[in-house]
């Protein structure tokens, strides 16, 4: 019988005010996403949204707004770990980061709407849609330009190939020769070369090369047992 003392219908009509708005408003940013095709869309925007205005309006009803202050605080890291399970890393290219934040927005504006903040959360929902929309245009054709020199810095890479059971033993010399020779080794990657060859590469920490040093730190790469070849490049990435 506590359900039936717990109807209150002033307290439920503005319950459903405050998911009304919330199912809309993460409709409406899920929309732009599923037009555009991306992971999280029209429905997954909608229910955080919802989700999010459901636990803070709950909480408003039980506890005040002491109760939806912490149940904030808990969809904010809970969708955190939500948006992290759309990011995907595949070799040095991240992808998903936009999904995660958005998802991110979407549970912002439901708690608006959960908190009866029907303004704030149209405000935060115009916000999140400029970010996903209007700022489009302007990352191309930032993306488009050619990095320039002064805005790029200089990395070196060293390639070894050497034969696969010699990989474990090629990998600790050439690490010891380049710290030897003061070029310290900001990450290694081993890729398959053929059936029987791997390559090592190792990529170097931005610094002054000497072009001589280097050659020579490279040919006694090279004179190791198991090495088959040894070279070094460089290019440019762009400064943080």
């Amino acid at each position: 019988m506590q359900a039936l003392h717990n109807i209150n219908l002033a307290a439920t009509l503005n319950t459903l005010v405050s998911l009304f708005f919330a199912f809309v408003f993460g409709s409406v940013i899920g929309l732009e996403r599923q037009i555009r095709q991306r992971t999280a869309g029209l429905r997954t925007n909608a229910l955080v949204a919802v989700g999010a205005a459901v636990f803070v309006d709950l909480a408003m009803r039980l506890d005040g707004a002491g109760g939806a202050t912490r149940v904030v605080a808990y969809v904010v890291s809970g969708v955190g770990f939500l948006g992290a399970g759309a990011i995907m890393k595949e070799g040095i290219n991240v992808t998903g980061l936009n999904t995660a934040a958005t998802l991110w927005g979407s549970a912002a504006v439901g708690a608006c709407a959960g908190a009866s903040l029907v303004v704030e959360a149209a405000l935060a929902t115009f916000f999140v849609l400029a970010s996903n929309t209007l700022l489009r245009p302007v990352v191309n054709h930032i993306n488009r330009r050619p990095v320039s020199e002064a805005a790029a810095e200089a990395t070196y890479h060293v390639y070894a190939m050497c034969r696969q059971a010699d990989q474990a033993d090629v990998h600790e010399r050439l690490l010891e020769l380049l710290e030897a020779a003061q070029y310290p080794v900001r990450a290694v990657q081993k890729h398959p070369f053929g059936s029987t060859d791997t390559e090592i590469e190792a990529v170097l920490y931005a610094t002054s090369v000497n072009a001589g040093e280097l050659d020579g730190v490279v040919q006694r790469i090279e004179e190791l047992p198991g090495v088959l070849q040894a070279y070094w490049n460089s290019g440019t990435e762009p400064t943080s």
